[in-house]
């Protein structure tokens, strides 16, 4: 059916919206395809549906290819389930809760693992039915604090999750292949740049995990890759390579001095060079060991302070850190702290107070850079003191290690002898092999080949379906607006009336039904008593790959045809137009 503008609900608009940040926000709200609702709620108007729907098909048409099988649940869940798994405390008030009128507890449903765990305890009991995939697109809701960049930070999203059961890791290695080969025809197809990385699997649970992320300077997510090896990973889940321990022989003992007025690295390495200058080279701030204190809250609301030392030249990544203590998560230790833990000097904490066997008892962690027999100048517990010559490994130890500090690009890759690029990009889709930490909780088992119980081992793979729609437009656009790859344009013609003679508007509306006899979908603009001006720039807005101009070349039998994409305008004997665009489109 063709759509005619004069009666389409959309209207577009020339300015941009006040709240809107990032290019896809923008254009997706002045092109008429979406419209707030509320903070990162959003309603879907005919020509974003339209758009949303076409995403929704190709994943469909890869996920049925591998054999996965489509489902749905809904998105209000029963309490117990998230009991079991322990997310109905760990989610915390990441999401939305209620009580049904019997005052029992329901929740938002964030993601599915629980339901679909469940489901298939409750209907396969054997090996036999096994491998097994099947996925929902869903709606999902997530009390984001600060939802943001219109569809890409939502509260309330389109989501596809699936996931495979097998019997064995070697069925799920099987399973996860066939996924990921899935996710790179679905992006190919979907028309924008994307990097495949190492990531967390972070409150999912699991072990192998990769992201796909859309190549984006919005991105939210950081990536770094080897230009050398291949080498390609989340920032969150870069391995840092630590040196190999070395001997102590013949390094002085550990000494306190006095470096007063140096709460900083800076203040310190200065302090250092100007009254205990080394004679090899100047101090640097790499030499110093930096020892932050956080405060990790736990699901169940308790608190726990966490030391993290980390060579004076990095910082720690707030991100990179979240990412290591989920679900817990990270606040400042602020001066109420510091006053119930009087054995911490504010910009003199140093190892002594830390760990098992400091002073305080207070979990200490380290960077892997500080491996055995490496030196420091770190602080000495006291005001205005710093120890020099502190070899790890000889003179204090951590409880264990943790990959929180910032990573750079330029730092070694932890493959080969190059360095790392980076950018930014969106996660657009994530694979996990979740292996048995749901079936566990939740028991999924099944009889093995030998008659026996065994625990069923899983996989989950999802892809942000709505966030595909920002994601596509932030990859493609320019200045007068959206550029949409043929397989996601909510139409493939755009035909634009621009004129006032009523011949105009009959000769629009001719080549649109014998386009859309040819099976194409046609957006006519006939509104009248609207300029010519305005209307090419609504086309150009709309971003419909293929834009047919009816207007005063018909006098002498011309239609004008224009590739959105590359700009070029060509005029097409009115009777070969049909021919002409249905050229154009099938060689895109």
């Amino acid at each position: 059916m063709v759509l005619h503008m004069s009666s389409l609900f959309l209207r577009t608009l020339r300015e941009d919206p006040a709240d809107a940040e990032v290019p896809s926000h923008k254009l997706l709200v002045r092109a008429g395809y979406i419209r707030r609702v509320s903070p990162g709620v959003y309603t879907w108007l005919p020509l974003g549906l339209r758009v949303l729907r076409n995403v929704e098909r190709i994943v469909r048409e890869e996920m049925d290819a591998i054999g996965s099988q489509e489902l749905l649940f809904p998105a209000l869940l029963p309490r117990e389930p998230f009991d079991a798994s322990g997310r109905w405390s760990e989610y915390g008030p990441n999401i939305f809760r209620l009580q049904d009128r019997k005052g029992a507890d329901h929740l938002l449903g964030p993601t599915h693992e629980e339901m679909f765990t469940l489901t298939v305890k409750d209907l396969y009991s054997s090996y036999k039915d096994l491998p097994l995939s099947i996925y929902q697109i869903q709606t999902k809701y997530r009390d984001e604090a600060r939802p943001r960049a219109g569809l890409l930070r939502g509260r309330e999203f389109v989501m596809k999750d699936s996931y495979s059961f097998d019997i064995d890791e070697a069925g799920l290695d099987k399973s996860y292949q066939a996924h990921r080969d899935a996710y790179v025809r679905i992006f190919d197809r979907l028309g924008f740049h994307y990097v495949i990385v190492e990531a967390m699997a972070g409150a999912m649970g699991g072990s192998k995990s990769e992201e796909f992320l859309a190549t984006a300077e919005v991105g939210e997510d950081t990536y770094v890759h080897c230009t050398s090896c291949g080498y390609a990973a989340n920032v969150e889940a870069v391995r840092v390579p630590a040196p190999d321990p070395v001997g102590w022989e013949g390094v002085p003992a550990a000494h306190a001095e006095d470096t007063p007025d140096t709460p900083t690295i800076e203040t310190l390495v200065n302090h250092l060079n100007e009254h205990y200058p080394r004679d090899d080279r100047p101090w640097a701030a790499g030499d110093t060991l930096k020892n932050v204190v956080v405060m990790l809250v736990h699901p169940d609301g308790t608190r726990e302070p966490l030391a993290i030392g980390v060579p004076g030249d990095r910082e720690v990544d707030e991100k990179r850190l979240g990412a290591q203590v989920e679900p817990a998560t990270v606040e400042a230790f602020d001066e109420k702290d510091f006053a119930v833990h009087p054995g911490l000097v504010k910009g003199y904490i140093g190892p002594g107070a830390l760990g098992l066997e400091g002073t305080t008892g207070i979990r200490f962690l380290l960077d892997p850079r500080v491996a055995a027999g490496t030196r420091w100048v770190t602080g000495a517990n006291e005001p205005g003191k710093h120890v020099i010559d502190l070899v790890a490994g000889r003179d204090f130890e951590g409880d264990g290690t943790i990959e929180a500090a910032e990573v750079r690009f330029g730092d070694p890759c932890p493959n080969c002898d190059h360095v790392l690029e980076g950018a930014r990009g969106i996660e657009m889709g994530h694979v996990f092999q979740l292996g048995k930490k749901y079936a566990e909780a939740l028991d999924l088992r099944v009889l093995d080949q030998n008659g026996k119980l065994t625990t069923v081992v899983m996989g989950s793979y999802g892809v942000g379906v709505s966030r595909a729609v920002a994601c596509v437009v932030e990859g493609n656009y320019d200045d007068a607006g959206i550029i949409w790859p043929r397989e996601l344009s909510p139409a493939d013609v755009h035909i634009v009336a621009a004129g006032k003679d009523e011949a105009l508007f009959s000769a629009a509306d001719e080549i649109a039904r014998d386009l859309e006899a040819q099976g194409l979908t046609c957006i006519v603009d006939d509104r009248r008593g609207v300029s010519p001006g305005v209307k090419f720039k609504d086309s150009e807005l709309i971003g419909v790959p293929t834009i047919v101009v009816v207007g005063r070349g018909l006098a002498d039998g011309k239609v004008e045809i224009k590739d959105r994409r590359s700009g070029e305008r060509r005029e097409v004997a009115l009777e070969g137009i049909v021919e002409a665009v249905l050229a154009e489109v099938r060689a895109s």
